[in-house]
């Protein structure tokens, strides 16, 4: 994914039971004090009777115990079921206590205010940590985006974040649905690079050309016109068109001055190619220039360049 994803990148509420009863509320605080045995009265206390003139047994146990309170009946184990499949995917991966919501971008949680605010919170804290995960623990991050999704399907915010997580989980169908959902809602382009190399991934290099030729790539930021470029050409190749990918390659910025981790794999991917092509030498030359500005070491480059040079020694 594109660096600056992660903060869309997939805190919710939603439907849990309500705490304990304040003292005095419900049915057991509708009896005067005057109804009640004073203090020290052994007597036995009488049956309540409900509103329908029908008697009921007080509720046994410790006094104060009502329906929600910590002492409260619950099903014995054995007879407790597991959580379905889609329960299991509502709730989610657990939430560490320190992720508050708060570490998403001020443009991705103004997506949110239109949501109750226990359920904003709740989806902007598995967005949150979704977008935390997403490079260590895609999975998990998938399952944190899945739970926002559970809970707030029609934001586009929390769409794109869950198909953003899909494609690093390597959940490619997933990740092209999720995403086409998102750019239905509004209509954004971002998307098209990722779509494009989720098809490559499923076999379908055809369609991930005809997203490469969208009239909207024009249009594009350096960056995402480069991830296009990118994917194109890896199209290219897929399709055993490996001299039409080095012309798509060609066609873009290589030289250009900047050591933007995009400028890193254009040349990455030309260097690729032209090994592919059987170019040795060529590809051996570009392998070094892209080591040369790769200062994050976000290729393997300096590898590669080694690899080729006892290949020719």
């Amino acid at each position: 994914m594109a660096d600056d994803r992660r903060s869309k990148r997939p805190a919710r509420d939603g439907g849990r039971a309500s705490g304990p009863r304040r003292e005095g509320s419900g049915p057991s605080s509708s009896r005067s004090r005057d109804d009640r045995p004073a203090r020290g009265d052994r007597t036995e206390r009488p049956e309540r009777t409900d509103r329908k003139g029908g008697g009921r047994p007080e509720r046994g146990g410790k006094s104060g115990d009502r329906p929600g309170r910590k002492n409260d009946w619950k099903r014995p184990a054995e007879k407790q079921v597991d959580r379905s499949a889609e329960q299991a995917k509502y709730d989610g991966p657990d939430l560490p206590e320190e992720i508050t919501g708060r570490e998403l971008d001020r443009s991705v949680t103004a997506q949110l205010k239109g949501l109750p605010e226990k359920l904003a919170a709740r989806v902007a804290r598995h967005l949150a940590a979704a977008g935390m995960l997403v490079d260590e623990d895609p999975e998990t991050a998938y399952q944190h985006t899945l739970a926002a999704r559970a809970r707030a399907p029609r934001l586009a915010v929390v769409r794109e974040a869950t198909g953003e997580a899909a494609y690093a989980a390597g959940h490619y169908a997933e990740a092209l649905a999720e995403l086409r959902a998102a750019k239905r809602m509004n209509g954004a382009t971002d998307y098209l690079p990722i779509m494009a190399d989720c098809h490559r991934a499923l076999g379908q290099p055809d369609q991930a050309l005809k997203l490469a030729k969208s009239p909207s790539v024009v249009n594009f930021a350096p960056e995402a016109k480069a991830e296009m470029t990118i994917v194109e050409a890896g199209a290219r190749r897929d399709l055993g068109q490996v001299d039409a990918a080095l012309r798509t390659l060609e066609l873009a910025p290589l030289t250009s001055k900047t050591r933007a981790s995009w400028v890193v794999r254009l040349r990455y991917a030309y260097a690729d190619t032209l090994e592919a092509a059987g170019r040795e030498t060529d590809a051996l030359a570009w392998f070094h220039r892209t080591h040369a500005i790769d200062a994050d070491e976000i290729t393997d480059a300096a590898e590669r360049a080694e690899q080729l040079e006892r290949r020719q020694g």
